[in-house]
């Protein structure tokens, strides 16, 4: 099953790894702590592995808009 990648602002699908290639420990997922692994990483109601991650868009807004920081959805 893929590991799908969604932006935590505006939910637009980023991609998919497939989970069979590779393992949790080479994605990096070993860093977070346990608040954000909470955070960041869930399970669909089919079992596929949903991380919220943050797409070209909204890093670009976010660097010509620091303030955007603070809210928790800046995308209309």
């Amino acid at each position: 099953m893929p590991i799908r990648y969604f932006c935590r602002h505006c939910q637009v699908h980023i991609g998919d790894v497939d989970s069979d290639m590779i393992d949790a420990r080479s994605l990096g997922f070993h860093l977070l702590s346990e608040e954000e692994r909470l955070e960041m990483i869930n399970y669909d109601s089919d079992g596929n592995i949903i991380v919220k991650s943050i797409c070209e868009d909204c890093q670009e807004a976010l660097e010509r808009n620091p303030d955007f920081h603070s809210l928790h959805t800046f995308i209309q």
